[in-house]
């Protein structure tokens, strides 16, 4: 089978910016970052990091799954909350080295280990002086008690 006209050269700049072909270009430790964003409303709920293993999973089973880099481990979003995450949309940049996926939250609605919507629950304010910076609570209610549910809040990041 030939390439269409005009096709970028597999495995060139051009094929990577423009091609259709899904080449994820992983850091030097196998990751590649991941932005989750709520599918419905747009809000940034996390940033969390993919191995291939993890990539492989997200897109056969359409839940989202991640590599703990604190744990060292794959693991599926909500296994031990049960605030798991349906892949509705993954997109990657331009030269793809970054993933996006627009994900519909099941469970609580809560993304952060910490119990909250979001893991972006504190603004920095811009604009000023970068000395001595004061972050600001937005959108900080608890869906759930981390401890409840994890044991330790130590024991909850990346679950």
């Amino acid at each position: 089978m030939s390439k269409p006209a005009g096709s970028p050269e597999p495995g060139s700049k051009g094929a990577l910016e423009e091609g259709t072909v899904f080449t994820p270009k992983f850091d030097a430790d196998g990751l590649v970052p991941v932005v989750v964003s709520a599918a419905a409303t747009g809000e940034v709920l996390m940033l969390a990091y993919m191995n291939q293993g993890a990539l492989t999973r997200t897109i056969e089973t359409g839940e989202a799954h991640y590599w703990s880099r604190s744990r060292g481990k794959l693991w599926r979003k909500g296994e031990t909350s049960g605030n798991s995450q349906r892949v509705v949309e993954m997109r990657t940049d331009c030269d793809q080295d970054a993933i996006w996926l627009k994900v519909e939250m099941i469970g609580d609605a809560a993304c952060c280990h910490t119990g909250r919507k979001s893991c972006f629950y504190r603004a920095v304010p811009v604009g000023g002086s970068a000395a001595g910076v004061t972050l600001r609570w937005v959108d900080a209610e608890r869906q759930f008690d981390p401890e409840t549910v994890y044991g330790r809040p130590d024991d909850a990041k990346g679950r």
